[in-house]
């Protein structure tokens, strides 16, 4: 009995696409970096990074995957509200399925962001998407797709960004 459930399951799963957006900066962190040490001891020089007031530089960037692969990866030029993200939706989600195969009856995956949740994106999701999971409220980022954006972020790390155009070619290769 269990097995079957299991490999219901794992049918389940298959089919779904993951989708979720990140930013990616010419230098690395968005100012969120910690350093452990002990109470009352100083910070050391090498935990120390410098900044830049104005930053040079990032893009946003909107891609999806399935057990089947990678879908679209979209740049974004700057952070977009509930219409340019159905936008996006329109030109990648279906062409993303189509190219993992699984058009017929992928199951559409986002977390809980206003613009993913908004009532014009949930209303194209239902008509053009043949299922749509529903995230609990209150729910951990459970997406895999962070797994993606954490190993790309590793490797732009790896790499001598120190231009947004470099940038962009860099998250293209990936």
């Amino acid at each position: 009995m269990i097995d079957v459930i299991l490999k219901k399951l794992e049918e389940f799963w298959k089919s779904v696409i993951f989708v979720d957006e990140s930013k990616f900066n010419v230098f690395g962190s968005n100012g969120k970096q910690k350093v452990w040490r002990r109470i009352n001891t100083d910070l050391k020089l090498r935990s120390l990074r410098a900044t830049l007031k104005h930053g040079v530089g990032s893009h946003f960037v909107w891609g999806c995957m399935s057990s089947f692969g990678t879908g679209n990866l979209e740049l974004i030029d700057s952070k977009v509200n509930k219409y340019g993200y159905l936008d996006i939706l329109k030109r990648n989600i279906r062409q993303s399925a189509q190219k993992m195969g699984i058009l017929a009856n992928f199951k559409l995956y986002q977390d809980n962001e206003p613009k993913h949740t908004s009532h014009i994106c949930r209303l194209w999701a239902l008509y053009h998407c043949p299922m749509v999971i529903k995230t609990p409220a209150q729910s951990p980022d459970l997406n895999p797709i962070e797994h993606l954006w954490d190993n790309i972020q590793q490797r732009l790390h790896e790499s001598n960004i120190t231009s947004k155009n470099i940038l962009k070619e860099k998250l293209i290769e990936a």
